[in-house]
């Protein structure tokens, strides 16, 4: 079943920093039916590392859904205000996994990108936490 619009929360999380980590990312539909989850080791990254990989992961996932439209929540306050462009990239580790985000980005007609806080991001933490287990 193909949907449109979706809405996604992504999790990274990391065990030191760097350190082992994973991602957990909750994908549902509009009457907010889930339509698919990730959790998953992603080998030895950093925090803000992993935090880019759930959005990268979430975002090919939602095209392979047929999504077109994209309301993506996550509580990284940094990454959020790096895809929105109001913080530049200066770290070098996290600049090709920006312009992947934005590759991906450039693939759908609308995509928007916001913070939440910890409490409004419980189901994606839980995944990625679980898959570090």
């Amino acid at each position: 079943m193909k949907t449109e619009s979706v809405i996604i929360n992504t999790d990274g999380a990391s065990q030191g920093n760097p350190g082992p980590a994973a991602i957990g990312v909750i994908i549902r539909d509009e009457s907010n039916r889930q339509l698919a989850s990730i959790s998953r080791r992603i080998g030895r990254t950093t925090n803000n590392q992993a935090e880019y990989q759930a959005i990268i992961a979430a975002l090919e996932r939602a095209i392979k859904l047929g999504a077109s439209r994209v309301e993506l929540r996550s509580d990284s306050e940094l990454v959020v205000k790096q895809v929105n462009g109001r913080y530049r990239v200066k770290n070098a580790s996290l600049k090709p996994l920006y312009q992947k985000v934005n590759q991906l980005r450039n693939q759908l007609v609308d995509f928007r990108i916001t913070h939440v806080n910890r409490e409004q991001n419980k189901e994606a933490d839980r995944l990625a936490n679980k898959a570090l287990k």
